[in-house]
């Protein structure tokens, strides 16, 4: 890269920048369609194969240098654009993706193309996915626990058992539920091969957990787990034969999960159906009350309450953390009023405005405008008068004491239904 571009990027202003990314992304996307428009056109000419390729993928990747991956997504594409060239336009404008095209490439004709591009407008992998299985229910698989294979020669210690559960989609598949199947892996014991020397272990290959969305309401949940894992599920399969008789995974984890919600609700949300009173706040203290984390919890649905300049909120619900709207240090109180539900990188983007970490040079597009901390005279002025709250403020006198239940609804629906 031009050293000289990146000393330029540097001395933009934050509107200056958020408009220059947006004008990229959009120079990008335009050319991203041209591209495909053109290799439509190549493939049909039989061009590559003039040049002396095979196949479009190879000419993309050893004649473009497109990674396999772009290379098969442009291709792709292409391939659908020479079929229904309005893709070309939803592609031009961002209102579908390459990976969008490529989920629903095989379900494209002349009678519902405009209909499906419509309805897969700006709408995430995952909403695809569900979108999909809607339209094109899949049947339902059956629960199998099954030992996968170890690299060879990756330890000298014995190889990890590993299972790959899959819940059942129907109970009435004709798939025995709960079946295990072993594969052993390895070298036999009557092997005559001899023993090799200490080799050097290396990472067994990992296996990321997969939700492939099956038909509405129905997932397939495929993970790894270790030997103890699978002990605990047929432990519990065991203990749960009068009420689960099939032993269905499923319906255990399904079980276990609302129990550790329940769980995590009670530590987290200080959830509980018996409140105690309160006991007043403690001078100078950095305890957060159970009753203001109750009211917290709630108030913000369990997501984190940041509020962009442009008016949007911050969709992120993991990694979530209490946060003081006018800091602990400039005499913020851990009140419903004043504490706030923040991801971990909000909570520390607002640290670094508030105690001058980050400089204020440029900053005039932002949601916040603060200085470092204050002295107390600044701090009798109004810390909190300068900064913007999140939506969905707990009011003076308003209840700062949800019971359990309510609180464990939120841990068991999507929080960002509450929107």
């Amino acid at each position: 890269m031009d050293l000289k571009l990146f000393s330029s990027v540097g001395q933009l202003s934050n509107l200056e920048l958020l408009a220059r990314v947006k004008s990229l992304a959009l120079s990008e996307r335009q050319a991203t369609t041209a591209l495909i428009a053109h290799l439509a056109e190549l493939e049909e000419r039989g061009l590559h194969l003039a040049e002396g390729y095979s196949s479009l993928f190879i000419y993309c990747t050893q004649v473009l240098h497109l990674s396999e991956h772009a290379a098969y997504g442009r291709i792709e594409a292409a391939r659908v654009v020479r079929k229904f060239p309005l893709l070309l336009e939803w592609l031009e404008d961002g209102s579908v993706n390459l990976t969008t095209v490529g989920l629903i490439a095989g379900q494209l004709t002349p009678e519902n193309h405009r209909e499906l591009l419509d309805m897969t407008r700006h709408k995430s992998k995952r909403q695809v996915e569900e979108l999909l299985a809607r339209l094109r229910p899949q049947p339902p698989v059956s629960a199998s626990v099954r030992r996968l294979p170890t690299t060879r020669h990756a330890a000298t210690a014995p190889p990890l058992d590993t299972v790959s559960l899959q819940p059942v989609g129907d109970r009435q598949s004709s798939a025995p539920v709960g079946s295990v199947t072993t594969t052993r892996s390895g070298p036999s014991s009557a092997s005559a091969t001899p023993e090799l020397p200490s080799p050097v272990p290396t990472p067994s290959r990992t296996h990321p957990a997969l939700v492939t969305p099956l038909a509405p309401q129905r997932y397939k949940v495929q993970f790894a787990a270790s030997a103890e894992t699978v002990e605990k599920l047929r432990r519990a399969q065991a203990l749960l034969r009068h009420q689960i008789p099939d032993g269905d995974p499923a319906a255990i984890f399904d079980r276990a999960l609302t129990t550790l919600l329940e769980t995590l609700a009670k530590q987290k949300l200080a959830a509980t159906e018996r409140p105690r009173g309160s006991r007043g706040l403690t001078p100078r203290s950095r305890h957060i009350p159970a009753e203001v984390k109750r009211a917290v919890w709630l108030r913000d649905r369990v997501r984190c309450a940041f509020v962009g300049s442009n008016g949007c909120r911050c969709a992120e619900q993991g990694f979530l953390e209490f946060h003081h709207v006018t800091p602990y240090a400039a005499g913020g109180e851990p009140t419903a009023d004043n504490i706030q539900l923040r991801c971990r990188a909000h909570n520390g983007y607002e640290a670094e405005l508030d105690f001058g970490l980050r400089p204020p040079t440029g900053r005039e597009g932002g949601a916040r405008v603060l200085h470092a901390l204050p002295e107390p005279a600044a701090r009798a002025r109004g810390w909190s008068s300068r900064r913007k709250l999140g939506p969905g403020r707990v009011r003076s006198g308003q209840s700062s004491g949800p019971r359990s239940r309510d609180l464990g609804i939120l841990t068991l629906v999507d929080p960002g239904s509450g929107r």
